[in-house]
């Protein structure tokens, strides 16, 4: 109590002294309610604020020459001034300290005792917005910095993880708009098993970076050092950090841990802050949300984005009619993963499993690790430690694979341990190189460039300006690129086969892109018989196939862009159907008979289409109706007339 009252009449001394440095507080000056402190470059400032619609008072950190006041750290979150008393300086003991005159009492200091403080420390402001404590006037010796003591925000240059020095920097949100005081969410470092980022709600985990594998987490590819970012990532035995900084230093950018759950990016723009990348952001985000040995996957488009890994089953059945994973999968049934032959498949761009209870051997090489896993029958899987550069590095997995989500074409391979009777390939057959992927590409486009010349050996058929049919084949980046990764905004409609999206080429065409769903019944039969059926048909009132895509897991076909959709929007809409008169509807009808006429007379390919229906007529511009959606096409002789289907087809 008698030192509390030395230190308030410290600063009371100080109440007719004035501050000689605009970014600086010195031994001998103060901070009182008003005044700021404005950083060198004039890029963060420093005082007492009242967050939104509360009174109370606070010491924080916020941008200069952002007009929106946008605080980036707080010292005495969970201890606000009431009223304007409050004074920030440095005591006796070299301790920066708020003081609430009011009260006589002291709400926040920096509170170092372990070491060596002058008299003559001071506290400086920098650009960076970091408030750094000296342990004296020549500032050759850092004693406190607020980097190291974070709230809700990371800077840029500012280190996230572990330090020896002074252990985790934990971000937590505000617990509401007009309160800084520590919230329930929690964005730490977890170190057990191999490091991770985690999001927390109180003491559950919402979501998870993955492990560092390189070029970036895991579960964040698109988190990488790009022309706006360079990320550095040290893991060692005095800390095990990561840092990001930006290239252009009159861009502002934050990481904010944000009071409704998220960990945003922001961008500031003309416009104020812009939102550059947030998680979590969907279902597949979410912590274990298809439990044990689940892979969740956005693009299992008819049906539930929750799928158990190959030889696994859900554990409760009926859960999962409910869409419901939250209790995983368990081994099938009788599936030895311990015997003779047994090995692993490939499960490409995916997020790995959980590694908290994951063991890393940095010095291995895959084929090791695959060795080494092999020989251990608890071990159920494995992957690539280090993905730049090649596939370094050891990480193997010794029970459930929690938290796997499949990406589009981001991510990393996961080699998942499986009996002999579902081993694809040995080791010597998957490649030490780990190309098989990309030849496997290249043996998919070639298949798909086979089928096309089959079919231009059976007679090349023109259409009305007599030019032949070409079909292009397309890259997996250049459709994801053009469908900006498939977003939501850019979904023209789902079908039982999957979805259509609008997309825009780099040289400005557009398209429509029909990506096949993976658990869908069309198949790669159905996928190659559209483009044998169309890609050779040419007529104005037929849909025009640009080119395909097989990459990966992915099946596509590549469309012209319809702006007015399906028939079916129009004729079972009450207000755009009042829009279609009838020598239109009339119009309608008879492109329609032309292209059946095409289809089952003129061509050289007898078609019959076996599932048209309003949404597989699509309008061009001017209301011109064209046939799409070949898949269940059925090909006859020219001199046919009749033939038997073994399938149950068409709607």
């Amino acid at each position: 109590m008698h030192h509390m009252k030395e230190i308030v009449t410290y600063f009371l001394l100080f109440l007719l002294q004035t501050s000689s440095s605009t970014d600086t507080i010195g031994p001998n000056q103060y901070l009182k309610d008003g005044d700021i402190l404005v950083s060198s470059g004039k890029a963060f400032a420093l005082g007492f604020f009242s967050p939104g619609k509360s009174s109370n008072r606070y010491v924080g950190i916020w941008y200069n020459k952002v007009a929106e006041q946008t605080v980036v750290w707080v010292a005495n979150r969970d201890n606000p001034i009431n009223g304007t008393s409050g004074v920030l300086a440095i005591d006796p003991a070299g301790n920066l300290v708020l003081s609430d005159g009011n009260h006589n009492l002291s709400v926040w200091s920096t509170n170092l005792t372990s070491m060596i403080l002058k008299k003559s420390s001071s506290a400086q402001l920098m650009d960076s917005g970091n408030f750094v404590l000296f342990q004296d006037q020549s500032k050759s010796v850092i004693t406190w910095q607020s980097f190291d003591y974070p709230t809700n925000t990371i800077l840029p240059n500012m280190k996230a993880g572990w330090q020896k020095r002074t252990g985790l920097n934990i971000f937590t949100s505000w617990k509401s708009h007009d309160d800084p005081g520590t919230g329930e969410y929690m964005f730490k470092l977890e170190l057990i098993g191999t490091p991770q980022f985690f999001l927390f709600k109180g003491t559950k985990k919402i979501w998870r970076t993955g492990p560092w594998n390189g070029p970036g987490w895991s579960g964040v590819p698109e988190m990488v050092s790009n022309f706006i970012f360079k990320i550095s990532y040290v893991e060692n035995d005095d800390e095990v950090t990561i840092t990001h900084t930006i290239k252009d230093p009159s861009i502002f950018s934050r990481v904010v841990v944000n009071e409704s759950g998220t960990l945003d990016t922001w961008q500031e723009s003309k416009r104020g802050w812009a939102r550059f990348w947030s998680a979590p952001t969907d279902q597949c985000d979410s912590y274990a949300h298809c439990g044990a040995s689940g892979n969740c996957n956005l693009y299992n488009l008819s049906e539930f984005e929750c799928s158990c890994l190959q030889g696994f089953e859900p554990k409760i059945e009926r859960q999962w009619y409910l869409r419901d994973a939250s209790r995983g999968c368990k081994r099938k049934q009788g599936e030895n993963i311990c015997g003779n032959g047994d090995g692993f498949n490939k499960v490409t761009n995916v997020k790995v499993p959980d590694t908290s209870t994951a063991r890393v051997n940095k010095s291995l090489q895959l084929r090791e690790c695959h060795d080494l896993c092999l020989k251990n029958c608890s071990c159920t899987a494995f992957a690539s430690a280090n993905i730049s550069g090649g596939e370094n590095g050891c990480l193997t997995w010794h029970g459930d694979l929690v938290d796997i989500r499949q990406f589009s074409n981001k991510g990393q391979d996961l080699y998942l341990r499986v009996p002999a009777e579902l081993k694809r390939l040995s080791w010597e057959e998957i490649g030490d190189n780990c190309d098989s992927v990309n030849s496997s590409n290249a043996s998919h486009n070639l298949l798909i460039m086979l089928v096309v010349e089959e079919e231009e050996k059976r007679g090349e058929e023109r259409d009305g300006s007599g030019t032949s049919a070409e079909v292009s084949i397309f890259d997996l980046s250049t459709i994801v690129s053009a469908t900006e990764d498939f977003s939501l905004a850019n979904k023209l409609g789902e079908g039982g086969f999957g979805a259509v999206y609008k997309g825009r080429l780099p040289n400005g065409q557009e398209i429509a892109v029909k990506r096949l769903s993976k658990i869908s019944g069309q198949g790669n039969e159905e996928f190659k018989n559209e483009i044998m059926s169309i890609a050779r048909l040419q007529h104005r009132n037929l849909v025009r196939l640009l080119g395909c895509c097989i990459q990966q897991d992915e099946k596509m076909l590549v469309y012209e862009y319809l702006p007015n959709k399906g028939l079916d929007n129009f004729i079972f809409d009450k207000e755009r159907r009042s829009h279609m008169d009838w020598s239109k509807r009339f119009e309608i009808i008879l492109g329609i008979s032309r292209g059946m006429i095409y289809l089952h007379e003129d061509s050289r390919l007898r078609i019959i289409h076996r599932d048209l229906k309003a949404s597989n007529i699509l309008l061009d511009t001017s209301m011109n109706p064209k046939i799409s959606d070949f898949g269940l096409a059925r090909i006859f002789g020219v001199d046919q007339t009749e033939a038997n289907t073994n399938r149950v087809v068409g709607t």
